[in-house]
């Protein structure tokens, strides 16, 4: 079993992955260790979008950073795929929990989606208290987690809401389980 659980920023990913994995006595994999690894051993000329936020100025516009996050997620495509790979053919089963997961066919994918930015902002609040309100990474995670949504939907994969968070588990669970 391989199961990819991705959702934007802030919607309760990790939490719901690492409890997902425990349940079904698995490892988990989060991409942003992968993504840490390719950092480690590229430079920014050699894969620029993945070093971007380390070596950029910040765009300030959240059209733009949802369409970065877009192109970070589809370069990282054939890392993420290399490690499904590696699972299939060892016959071992793992959850991937991450930002940047796209709908893989073949895989069960499970996006955790939040349309309420305010709710995300409250999240990261809670996450990050000493960041202060983060009103706009909000709006950011919100946008990139519709176009996730849609993208999954559009591939045939499963879309949870992560509220009410009182029984978020149970339903990807059920989708992981029986797909729904």
């Amino acid at each position: 079993m391989i199961v990819l659980l991705g959702g934007a920023s802030g919607v309760g990913k990790s939490q719901i992955s690492y409890r997902l994995a425990a349940h079904l006595g698995v490892p988990l994999v989060e991409v942003d260790d992968i993504v840490e690894a390719l950092q480690a051993m590229t430079t920014p000329e050699q894969l620029p979008l993945l070093h971007y936020w380390n070596t950029q100025p910040h765009p300030t516009d959240p059209q733009q950073i949802v369409e970065l996050q877009i192109a970070i997620a589809e370069a990282l495509v054939p890392a993420v795929d290399a490690v499904i790979a590696n699972h299939l053919e060892t016959g071992t089963p793992v959850v991937i929990e991450g930002d940047y997961l796209l709908p893989t066919p073949g895989v069960k994918t499970v996006i955790l989606h939040e349309r309420d930015e305010a709710q995300i902002a409250r999240n990261y609040l809670a996450r990050e208290p000493e960041a202060g309100d983060q009103s706009g990474r909000a709006l950011v995670s919100r946008m990139y987690g519709d176009w996730l949504a849609g993208r999954a939907r559009a591939a045939g994969a499963a879309v949870v809401e992560a509220r009410p968070w009182s029984d978020v588990f149970e339903r990807v669970l059920k989708e992981v389980v029986d797909g729904g």
